[in-house]
């Protein structure tokens, strides 16, 4: 993680989500590499992310060690939002880095109380929850209709980092709700068409267009 002063261009960040004329304590702008963790779960609640770019998975882990991955943000969002408004001291999710990820990050205990009186933050943060029960809604619909192959595809499309999917395999199979051996088969299909080809390092994306076809996700991505 590296971490650096406010420039210009958060401060005009920080104006599109109402927060400019706040003021908020020892606000900075953190970048996080791949693989690293910005929020962990059942862990004390640090900051409120405000995304500028870059895509973080949101998972939950069970008991037993796996993670089942709720959602993606791609380069727009609140993180801790939930939280916020739940008035929770620590966090109910993991996030964790996909790519290269830049937010702006409002220390939580600091600002929580200023945030939560301030109409309209509360607004934009109603539309951000409401959206977040929107997308959950798909996933739950597309977890229910759509076929292994196209949640597989879709899921390997969002998980992907520079064209490799490295995502933990059973940790995927638990997420997209199906058995392990049947993933495998799967994916194993797809490195015989030719979509897909297996490393030392993941599976790398040959034919993109193809995956995102077979993801039923024309333009989507």
């Amino acid at each position: 993680m590296q971490r650096r002063p406010l420039t210009e261009k958060h401060y005009e960040k920080l104006k599109e989500f109402a927060l400019s004329d706040l003021p908020l304590e020892a606000c900075v702008c953190l970048s996080y590499d791949p693989g690293e963790i910005l929020i962990q779960e059942d862990m004390p609640i640090k900051y409120l992310y405000l995304v500028l770019s870059g895509r973080a998975k949101v998972c939950s882990t069970t008991p037993n060690g796996k993670h089942l991955v709720l959602c993606y943000y791609v380069s727009k969002g609140i993180l801790g939002d939930v939280e916020l408004m739940a008035d929770a001291n620590t966090a109910t999710a993991t996030v964790i880095a996909i790519t290269e990820f830049e937010c702006i990050a409002v220390p939580y205990q600091r600002n929580a109380a200023a945030l939560r009186n301030h109409v309209e933050f509360l607004n934009i943060i109603g539309k951000e929850l409401a959206f977040k029960l929107i997308t959950s809604s798909h996933s739950l619909i597309s977890a229910s209709l759509c076929t292994g192959e196209e949640r597989l595809c879709s899921y390997i499309l969002h998980a992907s980092h520079n064209g490799i999917f490295r995502d933990t395999l059973t940790d995927t199979a638990y997420s997209l709700g199906m058995s392990y051996r049947h993933m495998l088969r799967l994916l194993n299909q797809l490195c015989c068409e030719k979509v897909l080809e297996k490393s030392a390092c993941g599976y790398h994306i040959l034919n993109r267009d193809v995956l995102i076809r077979r993801a039923g996700n024309e333009g989507g991505l």
